[in-house]
């Protein structure tokens, strides 16, 4: 799949990141579908060339491509199955979920898809809003390869994607990915606490910091909203919360019994969402604040 106009695509769910990844493919040149359960956020792509539809087995129904962007497992198998975008596939199409969900819910659906003739990749990504937007987003796929290879075209409008494995290793490469996200998150976060609690200035710390072996994508980033206490939400907590669930879930079906540092981070996340709402994820600190009954700084 080489020519943008001869690969007909649907996308079905366009939000946060669907929006962007759906406007990097229009742009990309290909024929684009797209359906949301609010339509106007559909809608909003339409200017630049998207055919908007009602539902979401209607944008299938002539798709050679069907990418996923949807919030979970639950909402990914009621789209697929009962709305019937699987009965209105047709044989030989490819359905490509780039949602976040279950190893076991991805090696389930394409159980299912194969079932009725259509191929199945999950896949799905990292990099949030900003990723999205740039196509630089690291995009985790399973299934095989031969399919991966056909969809790898489209795939890389929007990122950099690798072939990981077999179905359900794209989502099991999302996992250790928000288990290296989130506990990263919780220990930058313990770390400029005991900075400013000490006495030192947490943005010099952080600055200090930089370069040497604790330097991360997260210091920079989620450090830098922590120092200036911005925590409006780029990366939900409440969806950082489900993938640590889900990793705790996987773990425990291969019998991993013992992810300790998983498991306390998505006690930490419970603790935010239930006390403080779902923040940005960088608002680890915020409960780390809580747990140690200390006042927030106003500093910035």
């Amino acid at each position: 799949m080489t020519a943008s106009t001869s690969v007909n695509v649907a996308f079905l769910g366009i939000g946060l990141m669907g929006s962007r990844q759906a406007k990097r493919l229009l742009d990309a040149g290909y024929p684009l579908t797209v359906w949301n359960r609010s339509r106007e956020k559909a809608e909003a792509l339409s200017g630049f060339g998207a055919r908007v539809v009602d539902t979401a087995s209607e944008a299938a129904r002539d798709a050679d491509v069907v990418i996923l962007m949807l919030e979970n497992g639950k909402i990914v198998t009621d789209v697929v199955f009962s709305q019937d975008v699987a009965g209105a596939l047709k044989p030989g199409a490819i359905l490509v979920d780039m949602s976040s969900i279950k190893p076991a819910e991805a090696q389930e659906h394409s159980k299912h898809l194969a079932e009725r003739g259509v191929h199945h990749i999950d896949a799905p990504v990292s990099g949030g809003t900003t990723g999205a937007e740039q196509g630089t987003l690291a995009i985790m796929a399973g299934g095989e390869a031969e399919i991966f290879g056909r969809v790898e075209p489209i795939l890389k409008i929007m990122g950099r994607p690798v072939h990981v494995g077999p179905h359900g290793a794209g989502q099991l490469a999302k996992l250790a990915n928000q288990i290296i996200v989130g506990v990263t998150i919780g220990a930058v976060a313990e770390a400029l606490l005991l900075a400013q609690r000490g006495g030192a200035d947490p943005a010099k710390v952080r600055e200090a910091l930089r370069g040497g072996f604790a330097e991360s994508r997260i210091l920079e980033l989620h450090g830098q909203r922590m120092v200036r206490r911005d925590f409006i939400t780029k990366g939900r907590s409440v969806t950082h919360l489900k993938d640590l669930d889900n990793a705790l879930d996987a773990a425990g079906r291969i019998d991993l019994d013992a992810l300790p540092y998983t498991a306390l981070t998505a006690d930490l996340f419970r603790g935010l969402i239930e006390h403080a709402g779902d923040l940005d994820h960088s608002g680890l600190l915020i409960e780390l604040e809580r747990r140690n009954a200390l006042v927030p700084s106003t500093d910035s």
